[in-house]
């Protein structure tokens, strides 16, 4: 049996206190629910069964390009890093598997397989990083990396890249991400077109190392840190690179790289239509690339992002398998509770597509009824599934309220008594 960081009598207090109301507001949705032809039970067990995975970098604090402000009881290291990672899951019941970023979480990759295995948490895609320069690191990425001019330079990137699938294959990872910050900030700086090429024959050789049953991930985003151009810009170029590199290659999307008011929705319609989705980031963003809580700025796009994938889900759409990860930087809240919120509403905009009436949304779609097509959406997303998602948890064993729990526990304050505080410091994240 996996170990708790949080004592199960904490628990099972908070969740004594709410046990009473969750079942009567189940029962009551239950019986709407059912009104509706929706089994309530069906959609918990959905529910129970999807998951997130956490980012390691995620549960420090982040930063901005001008400033990090830590907070208490910042975690040290990957150990601590998966420590935290333990009380998400235990509480939500919704991240069993974590994801490494090399070489910020570097350490014996057969040390942290059995950290894991402590608290029953596995490990999902490996992420490289060759956007910024490492401790040691022979030559700059200032640059670029997998872009870059010099040979020498792609070529570290490369066995970067081929590292990260060996560490990967020790902790059972069967995914790599790969995002880079190649680009230029000035026009001019860079010929374009030799420049993707030289990307496209670095990413061959990495993809040529993927073991068999691996996937390999690329993804998008439109600007930052290269301002006027960015090597893999967006999706129709993400696609691109997907086709060139093989079946194992799909493109991710991180719902935070677009430019404003682009139908991310529509893009992974596309995406799912061509068998190229390969998952998600999930976090929200109000002006540009934010990293804010997912759900937190615009839930109902969340919603209607989550509409294409249970579409894709309930139609049996081929090949279609994604990950989904959670990829935020937390400036101003507990990163412990901002991922257990963003993980709750991950599901919560899962379980609220699971309630559209496709078999009606289909007709009206058909019939160009335009106003009760899009009032078949919003009556799935008005809809209260807090009951649902809550009743998951305990039954899993989960808090009914993971931030109530999580605040009894006092784990922060623990915490900061245990790891030394760190100063602050110059722009930049964990």
């Amino acid at each position: 049996m996996s170990e708790s960081i949080i004592s199960a009598g904490v628990v099972d207090k908070d969740n004594a206190a709410h046990k009473a109301n969750l079942e009567r507001d189940y029962a009551s949705l239950g019986e709407r629910l059912d009104r509706r032809g929706i089994a309530i039970d069906a959609i918990r067990d959905k529910v129970e069964k999807f998951a997130v995975a956490i980012p390691s970098w995620g549960v420090g604090t982040g930063g901005t390009r001008f400033a990090r402000f830590p907070g208490a009881g910042e975690p040290r290291d990957i150990f601590d890093k998966i420590e935290d990672c333990a009380v998400i899951k235990q509480l939500t019941q919704a991240t069993p598997t974590v994801s490494l970023h090399i070489p910020w979480d570097k350490a014996d990759p057969n040390r942290l397989k059995q950290a894991a295995s402590r608290f029953g948490l596995g490990f999902d895609a490996m992420n490289s990083n060759t956007f910024s320069d490492a401790k040691d690191q022979t030559l700059s990425y200032k640059f670029g990396s997998l872009s870059h001019a010099d040979a020498g330079t792609r070529r570290q990137a490369i066995e970067h890249n081929l590292e990260c699938i060996e560490i990967g294959k020790t902790l059972g990872s069967r995914a790599l991400t790969v995002w880079i910050g190649d680009g230029s900030n000035f026009p001019g700086q860079v010929n374009f077109a030799k420049a993707f090429e030289r990307y496209l024959d670095a990413m061959r050789e990495v993809y040529a190392g993927l073991p068999d049953d691996w996937k390999l991930f690329t993804e998008h985003k439109m600007y930052e840190p290269a301002f006027y151009s960015t090597v893999v810009q967006d999706w129709g170029t993400n696609y691109i690179i997907a086709k060139e590199l093989g079946d194992k290659a799909f493109c991710l999307v991180d719902l935070g790289h677009h430019a404003p008011n682009v139908n991310i929705e529509m893009i992974v319609s596309r995406l799912i239509q061509f068998k190229k989705l390969g998952g998600f980031h999930f976090n929200d963003s109000k002006y540009g690339d934010d990293d804010l809580d997912a759900g937190s700025i615009d839930p109902y796009r969340l919603f209607l992002v989550f509409n294409e994938l249970v579409d894709a889900e309930l139609s049996g759409a081929e090949g279609f398998d994604p990950a989904h990860m959670l990829d935020q930087s937390h400036n101003v809240t507990d990163p412990i509770e901002s991922l257990m919120l963003s993980a709750v509403e991950v599901q919560r905009a899962y379980a609220q597509a699971l309630l559209v009436d496709r078999k009606a949304l289909e007709g009206f779609q058909d019939g160009n009824d335009a106003l009760m097509a899009t009032q078949a959406l919003k009556a799935a997303y008005r809809t209260d599934v807090e009951p649902i998602l809550a009743m998951a948890r305990l039954k899993t064993g989960g808090a009914i309220d993971p931030i109530a729990a999580y605040r009894a526990a006092g784990y922060r304050a623990k915490v900061a008594a245990e790891r030394p505080a760190v100063a602050g410091g110059s722009g930049g994240i964990v």
